[in-house]
């Protein structure tokens, strides 16, 4: 299994938005993009997307921006690959009727396999990912003293 370019810069400005939720001030594109280094007009396209699914609201004027719409413990990352990729994207794999014993061993598996990862996504929120990022950080300060 892979995670998308789509999945990642989404994540990643997701990751950026809940770094800065507890301030209250929404973000401006070209300040995540800078942070993240993700394309701009990639990026605007990303956060419409999230927008509609109500994962991050969006604030019009000279301070405007973007702020996620709930609390980052709130937001998990199962539901983040499901606003991008939709529900139909998983559910492929259940209409495929085996042709052999072995390939309905095998399909059997791979849907194992598809369970366990989405158990793992919809455990994992973008707070527990800051969390992961910062303990990281803490790390590489110390490697370098």
């Amino acid at each position: 299994m892979e995670i998308s370019s789509k999945n990642e810069y989404a994540i990643l400005a997701l990751i950026e938005l809940a770094s800065h939720y507890a301030s209250g001030e929404p973000l401006q594109i070209r300040q995540i993009s800078a942070q993240q280094q993700i394309p701009d007009r990639y990026l605007e396209q990303l956060l419409a997307t999230l927008r509609r699914c109500g994962l991050v609201r969006s604030q019009r004027g000279a301070k405007g921006g973007y702020i996620l719409a709930r609390e980052p413990w709130k937001i998990n990352l199962l539901e983040v690959m499901h606003c991008l990729e939709g529900n139909d994207a998983q559910s492929a794999d259940s209409h495929v009727v085996p042709k052999t014993l072995e390939s309905a061993v095998i399909l059997d598996v791979w849907q194992e396999a598809h369970q366990a990862a989405n158990a793992v996504l919809q455990q994992c929120t973008l707070q527990d990912l800051c969390e992961k990022c910062s303990a990281r950080r803490q790390l590489d300060i110390m490697y370098y003293i």
